[in-house]
């Protein structure tokens, strides 16, 4: 897609299509099999493309569920986790338990790398786990979890709506959800500048130093199909939520969504 595409504010997708993929499970299984191919280089392409702004992502959602994390006995899971960075952020002096899922196993494989050489020096800042897990059927409990965190991978997800109900059903009363994600910001200037970084800058440098041909080019695909922060507190409030609010960061590039199960 171009910067002329289709823009959020005008997608009315139910999932993420990578191109050729025609139904969910052949979407389900291209994005999973890009996100197997970019693991070794994901964590430096991660902080290299945002120029460490998503470190800085990161903290801001720790601040935001603090309430939650620093209460005992409490459970965290950071859904679609890729290789953990957002998990061990959010274990950092956290009482509750915390504990990342991810439909790819090369990036489990590198989280569980980077939790054992973390709890090589301090335990208790290793989430409790990794699992293998479809964030569209979790084998999880109904009732297992206070917060769910999803941080850049929401729109990775063939159907969002079943995926918010499958959050939901995870969720215990009162439980929170908390998905960050990119959104097209409305000012002029900032929109322009954001279209050529998305289309023109990241997909070639992503490509070039991940290897793949394919899975930085499909990131402003994905962004430009992915509701905007309005269609998807519909969507929320649709899946049962209440208190859902929108909170735009970074000059309007990304939100973070966050909602309540009553």
């Amino acid at each position: 897609m171009n910067a002329a595409g289709p823009t959020q504010t005008e997608s009315q997708s139910t999932g993420a299509r990578p191109a050729g993929a025609y139904g969910e499970r052949e979407a389900a299984a291209q994005v999973r099999e890009m996100f197997d191919g970019i693991a070794p280089r994901y964590d430096f392409l991660n902080h290299f493309l945002s120029f460490q702004l998503d470190r800085l992502w990161r903290r801001r959602v720790v601040r935001r569920f603090r309430p939650v994390l620093e209460r005992p006995g409490a459970c965290v899971l950071d859904l679609c986790c890729g290789t953990g960075d957002l998990a061990f952020a959010l274990s950092v002096r956290a009482q509750a338990s915390v504990f990342g899922a991810d439909f790819s196993h090369p990036m489990l494989v590198r989280a569980l790398q980077k939790s054992s050489r973390l709890a090589g020096a301090n335990g208790s800042h290793a989430p409790r786990a990794f699992l293998q897990a479809d964030a569209l059927s979790m084998p999880f409990a109904a009732g297992s979890f206070d917060l769910i965190t999803v941080s850049f991978g929401f729109r990775n997800l063939a159907n969002y709506d079943r995926g918010l109900r499958e959050m939901f059903r995870v969720l215990r009363p009162g439980g929170q959800i908390g998905i960050l994600e990119f959104a097209e910001p409305s000012g002029a200037f900032f929109r322009r500048l954001y279209r050529f970084y998305f289309h023109r800058v990241l997909p070639r440098v992503g490509n070039t130093i991940s290897g793949s041909r394919t899975a930085y080019g499909y990131l402003p695909v994905s962004v430009g199909q992915f509701p905007s922060p309005t269609e998807l507190k519909g969507r929320i409030i649709n899946a049962g939520f209440v208190e859902v609010n929108s909170e735009l960061w970074t000059a309007g590039t990304l939100a973070l969504h966050r909602a309540t199960k009553p």
